[in-house]
């Protein structure tokens, strides 16, 4: 007959397993090690999860996570309003950070268009973006959605809803990686690649 695990251990394993590509065993294996070997971990994690979820918010121009009423990237004079980048999550807004290559303001979609999963314009707020863009002062919104089926046609539909009001409506370019080899790029990218080929000097 098969041990079975303290109702504390098992509320542990399926709490873990919220985590994104965090299946029965990972959650299993993380939930021992807390407990076995990190038990200050565990409070640690327990009280930063706890923390986060009552402190952060939505910031009200971006729609990405802060704990004021405006993060910091909106808040900053620094900034070039009449750029407006749109992603799809905090995490790509991050990314785009990463790059340095971008002074503008954003907006996070906290999702992307996806209708097999009941998720439309209105579950990702793109009334909401659309607000935004047409405030005035952006006059050029780039599309940073991801480069899958449901990013296109959020990337589509945003395009089709602020192309009428005579704003700057741009998306990201797609080619081959930086230090990538072509032997080693599917030829979609390749594709794309030509596509978007620019003047070599």
């Amino acid at each position: 007959m098969a041990v079975k695990p303290p109702s504390s251990i098992e509320e542990l394993i399926e709490s873990l397993r919220v985590l994104p590509g965090v299946g029965p065993k990972s959650a299993q294996r993380m939930a021992y090690h807390l407990l076995q070997h990190d038990k200050p971990g565990a409070l640690r994690l327990a009280s930063s999860l706890r923390l986060a979820t009552e402190v952060v918010r939505r910031c009200i121009r971006c729609n990405s996570f802060t704990e004021d009423e405006l993060c910091n990237t909106c808040a900053s004079p620094k900034r070039d309003p009449s750029l407006l980048c749109v992603v799809e999550t905090p995490a790509d807004l991050v990314m785009m950070e990463q790059t340095m290559a971008f002074h503008g303001l954003y907006f996070v979609l906290m999702g992307r268009i996806s209708p097999l999963d009941g998720i439309g314009p209105k579950e990702v707020g793109i009334d909401k973006l659309i607000t935004r863009a047409l405030d005035g002062v952006v006059k050029e919104v780039i599309l940073a959605t991801n480069f899958t089926h449901e990013g296109e046609a959020t990337a589509h539909y945003i395009y089709e809803a602020l192309k009428a009001h005579g704003l700057k409506v741009t998306r990201l370019a797609r080619g081959v990686p930086l230090g990538g080899e072509l032997e080693y790029v599917d030829p979609g990218t390749i594709a794309q690649a030509l596509v978007d080929r620019r003047s070599a000097s």
